[in-house]
Protein backbone atom coordinates (compact mmCIF):
# COMPACT_ATOMS: atom_id res chain seq x y z
CA UNK A 1 0.00 0.00 0.00
CA UNK A 2 1.39 3.46 -0.87
CA UNK A 3 2.64 5.79 1.85
CA UNK A 4 1.70 9.47 1.54
CA UNK A 5 3.22 12.44 3.33
CA UNK A 6 1.09 15.16 4.88
CA UNK A 7 1.95 18.46 6.54
CA UNK A 8 0.00 20.35 9.18
CA UNK A 9 -1.21 23.66 7.78
CA UNK A 10 -1.08 25.32 11.17
CA UNK A 11 0.33 24.21 14.52
CA UNK A 12 1.77 20.67 14.56
CA UNK A 13 0.47 18.08 17.01
CA UNK A 14 2.18 15.22 18.85
CA UNK A 15 2.92 13.33 15.59
CA UNK A 16 4.90 16.30 14.24
CA UNK A 17 4.61 18.90 11.50
CA UNK A 18 5.10 16.21 8.83
CA UNK A 19 3.67 12.70 9.04
CA UNK A 20 3.11 9.68 6.81
CA UNK A 21 -0.10 7.74 6.24
CA UNK A 22 -0.61 4.41 4.45
CA UNK A 23 -3.58 4.76 2.10
CA UNK A 24 -5.09 2.77 -0.72
CA UNK A 25 -5.02 4.45 -4.12
CA UNK A 26 -8.80 4.83 -4.12
CA UNK A 27 -8.93 6.54 -0.70
CA UNK A 28 -9.65 10.26 -0.52
CA UNK A 29 -6.88 12.70 0.33
CA UNK A 30 -6.88 13.62 4.02
CA UNK A 31 -8.08 17.12 4.90
CA UNK A 32 -7.69 16.64 8.68
CA UNK A 33 -4.99 15.08 10.84
CA UNK A 34 -6.02 11.64 12.12
CA UNK A 35 -4.47 12.48 15.51
CA UNK A 36 -5.54 16.03 16.35
CA UNK A 37 -8.10 16.90 13.66
CA UNK A 38 -6.12 19.93 12.48
CA UNK A 39 -5.99 20.97 8.83
CA UNK A 40 -3.38 19.17 6.71
CA UNK A 41 -2.24 19.15 3.10
CA UNK A 42 -0.80 16.34 1.04
CA UNK A 43 2.83 16.77 -0.06
CA UNK A 44 4.50 15.69 -3.26
CA UNK A 45 7.30 13.40 -2.12
CA UNK A 46 10.66 12.73 -3.68
CA UNK A 47 10.94 9.37 -5.33
CA UNK A 48 14.01 7.19 -5.09
CA UNK A 49 14.93 5.68 -8.42
CA UNK A 50 17.86 3.31 -8.62
CA UNK A 51 19.33 3.13 -12.11
CA UNK A 52 21.99 0.67 -13.23
CA UNK A 53 25.44 2.22 -13.31
CA UNK A 54 27.39 -0.18 -15.51
CA UNK A 55 26.90 -2.12 -18.73
CA UNK A 56 27.19 -5.37 -16.75
CA UNK A 57 24.33 -4.29 -14.45
CA UNK A 58 22.22 -3.41 -17.50
CA UNK A 59 22.92 -6.81 -19.08
CA UNK A 60 22.15 -8.66 -15.84
CA UNK A 61 18.79 -6.84 -15.64
CA UNK A 62 17.92 -7.96 -19.19
CA UNK A 63 18.66 -4.72 -21.06
CA UNK A 64 20.55 -4.33 -24.32
CA UNK A 65 22.64 -1.21 -24.87
CA UNK A 66 23.82 -0.28 -28.34
CA UNK A 67 26.45 2.43 -28.86
CA UNK A 68 26.70 4.04 -32.29
CA UNK A 69 30.16 3.55 -33.82
CA UNK A 70 29.58 4.76 -37.37
CA UNK A 71 26.72 5.19 -39.84
CA UNK A 72 24.69 1.98 -39.53
CA UNK A 73 27.13 0.23 -37.17
CA UNK A 74 26.57 -0.19 -33.44
CA UNK A 75 28.50 -1.90 -30.67
CA UNK A 76 26.43 -4.09 -28.35
CA UNK A 77 28.19 -3.27 -25.07
CA UNK A 78 25.87 -5.67 -23.20
CA UNK A 79 26.41 -8.63 -25.54
CA UNK A 80 25.65 -12.03 -24.07
CA UNK A 81 27.39 -15.31 -24.87
CA UNK A 82 26.81 -16.16 -28.52
CA UNK A 83 25.74 -12.63 -29.56
CA UNK A 84 27.64 -10.48 -32.00
CA UNK A 85 29.46 -7.56 -30.36
CA UNK A 86 28.97 -5.44 -33.52
CA UNK A 87 25.55 -4.83 -35.09
CA UNK A 88 25.68 -3.86 -38.76
CA UNK A 89 22.85 -2.43 -40.85
CA UNK A 90 21.41 -5.01 -43.24
CA UNK A 91 23.01 -8.04 -41.54
CA UNK A 92 20.31 -9.84 -39.55
CA UNK A 93 22.84 -12.19 -37.94
CA UNK A 94 24.33 -9.28 -36.01
CA UNK A 95 21.04 -8.18 -34.38
CA UNK A 96 20.82 -9.06 -30.63
CA UNK A 97 18.64 -12.08 -29.79
CA UNK A 98 15.90 -10.49 -27.67
CA UNK A 99 14.19 -13.84 -27.11
CA UNK A 100 16.86 -14.53 -24.46
CA UNK A 101 15.78 -11.51 -22.41
CA UNK A 102 12.10 -10.84 -23.21
CA UNK A 103 9.60 -13.22 -21.63
CA UNK A 104 5.88 -13.20 -20.97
Amino acid sequence: MPVYEYEHSEKPCSIGKLFEVEQRLDEAVLARCPSCGGAVRKLISLVSVNTPKSNTELRDLGFTKLVKKSDGNYENVTARKGESRIMERGKSGTVPDFSKTITD
